[in-house]
């Protein structure tokens, strides 16, 4: 990760060499998906830079990714890994850019964009007091993603005669006395004769409007992108805090026929054989040798799928990507193979996707417990893929398209995404639809959902605003609060019982009206990833003692009876019987941020108004 290498000034006729770009740091790939993508800010020792945008990475040594069920919906060709540069070769990778601009001085309190410290290179010190300089703590936002420093000048000089407009020729003054914590303790003043005020109301929502301070449309993280023309009111944020970035990732599993066979062999080259013809495929097949590696396959082969392939991209070309479709679609595909037996075989190596039934089968917890179907996942492969990112709010099924932030300029497009891949392994319940549609059409789990209900479809509503995009329907039912608090409850069980961290594991519903499953697997690649422990734990005679033990757990929390009694909690009123004490999990573990969580699903209200599933 560097900045943008600085250009010396033109000598003479020529222009002077551009110097090598400044190393910044590292950081590992998974967090360039999830934590400091494109637009997102990270902080390295006393400076803050911006990930710079795609189109300034160095992707010559970026491998490709391959997850075609993942890349048509997102509409590219496939995904890329964040590059990682060698050392030796000293060249750059992932590009950042400084930001905020605004530093200060501890000593000297000099508060002014960093250009004017006159910082020795590679350095950000001052150089009046040879002192390390502090980025500013603070930057305005809004929520189309939009980001720039935040307007101390105007913030000092709101009550001054020169609040509407000309400047006051002071320099601004940085101090924390300490005094307290709060805001209260943070002042701002300029050498003008300005009185000296706290940051404190900064962050009220409507503080910069109030202050005839709008949106500068700009976006730091594009070189070049033009600012203007938003009319969204910006809001002031913490330069840490995880408001200023929200990552929107896809993911996908690779599930038979992509996940091996033929089929695997030809998707890194399908873009480069589907508008050639049978004979140039052959040609091309024998020139690159693709096939020696391969001999169970042959060319007829190769160019009856290209052609079979290419007749289902044209039946796709038809019809409107639409982003919940998409992901209801991909995750119908992994339902069902979740279901199906798919052996190891002896090629095991060019197989991502290794599920079976346990040896022992599973009558008695279909009988005690009511799952119909275990699945042990002993290989699976997981691309995610980083799309877009919003800020100051949550990405949201019913955001409007202006709410999603570009990860590159517009113009040329881009054909990839980053993207990384993660093996690990699994295990996949499914639970009995007769006893499960009996349970969610009785009146008590159906008033519990209904409240969530209702409190999701105000907030999609109000998330949508003025937009065409139809709005959402929320997917809070009986048997979506059913199956994702399980899902939790057996995450916190096996962390507890089989000795993994729960931000190591993930969960995966699968919620329709013909759905009812849940895939529990390892979200990470380092040595927790797939070492055999989960299928382990998915043995019936463990998985029943873990089951017992979960749902023994969830009978009582340290928080109640508030916890179970509350008639609303959680983020935008979105969860009912579940908080830190119980059900909540570290959020990279939870598909919806520990949302549509109710422990009452599980074992019933303690009043009778609802009974639970797993109620004896």
């Amino acid at each position: 990760m560097s900045p943008f290498p600085p250009r010396t000034r033109r000598r003479g006729m020529g222009a002077a060499p551009v110097r090598n770009a400044r190393r910044l740091g590292e950081i590992r790939r998974a967090q360039l998906i999830t934590t400091y993508g494109v637009g997102a800010m990270i902080a390295v020792e006393n400076e803050s830079f911006i990930i710079s945008g795609l189109d300034s990475w160095n992707v010559s040594e970026a491998p490709w990714i391959w997850e075609p069920r993942l890349a048509r919906p997102l509409g590219v060709k496939g995904f890329r890994l964040p590059p990682a540069p060698d050392p030796d070769l000293a060249t750059d990778g992932v590009r950042a850019a400084r930001f905020p601009l605004m530093y200060s001085c501890p000593e000297c309190r000099a508060l002014q964009p960093f250009r004017k410290f006159n910082s020795p290179a590679g350095k950000a010190e001052c150089s009046t007091c040879q002192e390390d300089l502090v980025p500013s703590r603070f930057v305005m936002a809004c929520a189309h993603g939009h980001l720039d420093d935040f307007p101390y000048w105007k913030w000092v000089h709101r009550d001054t005669e020169h609040a509407g407009g000309g400047l006051c020729g002071g320099e601004l003054r940085f101090r924390a006395d300490g005094s307290t914590a709060s805001l209260r303790a943070v002042l701002i003043s300029c050498s003008c004769g300005a009185k000296e005020v706290s940051m404190e109301g900064a962050f009220r929502r409507q503080a910069l409007k109030n202050l005839g301070v709008r949106c500068s449309g700009r976006r730091p993280w594009i070189k070049g992108a033009p600012a203007g023309g938003c009319e969204e009111p910006p809001r002031t944020l913490q330069r840490g805090s995880s408001s200023v970035w929200f990552p929107v990732v896809h993911s996908a599993l690779s599930i038979p026929p992509w996940s091996d066979g033929l089929t695997k062999v030809v998707a890194p080259i399908y873009d480069k054989l589907k508008d050639e013809s049978p004979a140039d495929i052959l040609a091309y097949l024998r020139i690159e040798k693709i096939l020696d590696h391969h001999p169970e396959y042959t060319p007829a082969e190769v160019v009856a799928l290209v052609e079979k392939l290419k007749r289902e991209d044209a039946e796709l070309a038809d019809e409107p990507v639409v982003e919940s479709s998409a992901r209801e679609t991909i995750y119908r595909e992994e339902y069902l193979s979740l279901q199906t037996d798919h052996p190891e075989r002896e090629e095991a190596g060019s197989q991502d996707f290794v599920c079976e039934p346990p040896a022992a089968g599973n009558s008695a917890l279909q009988e005690q417990y009511g799952l119909d179907q275990v699945m042990l996942v002993k290989r699976l492969r997981e691309v995610r893929a980083l799309q877009t990112f919003t800020r100051v709010e949550e990405p949201s099924a019913a955001d409007d398209v202006r709410r999603r932030a570009p990860l590159s300029a517009a113009k040329p497009k881009l054909d990839w995404l980053p993207a990384i891949e993660v093996s690990g392994e699994g295990v996949f319940l499914r639970l009995d639809d007769s006893r499960l549609k009996e349970w969610e059409q009785q009146p008590g789990p159906l008033a519990r959902a209904q409240r969530i209900h209702e409190s999701h479809t105000t907030l999609l509503r109000e998330r949508a605003g003025d937009s065409d995009k139809p709005v959402p329907v929320s997917p809070a039912s009986p048997r979506y609060l059913l199956l994702h608090t399980l899902a939790h409850v057996l995450i916190n069980e096996w962390s507890l019982d089989g000795g993994y961290p729960a931000a190591s594991l993930c969960e995966r519903l699968y919620v329709a009206d013909d759905m009812a499953g849940i895939l529990i697997y390892t979200a990470t690649s380092d040595s927790a990833g797939s070492l055999g422990g989960i299928v382990a734990q998915g043995e019936p005679g463990r998985l029943e003692i873990a089951l017992r033990s979960a749902l023994q757990r969830a009978e009582w929390c340290s928080n109640d009876p508030l916890c179970m009694e509350s008639e609303a909690s959680g983020t935008d009123s979105l969860n009912l019987a579940a908080c830190h004490a119980c059900v909540l999990l570290p959020e990279t573990s939870c598909e919806t941020n520990n949302t549509l969580l109710d422990r009452a699903a599980l074992i019933g209200a303690p009043d009778g108004s609802a009974v639970g599933f797993f109620s004896p």
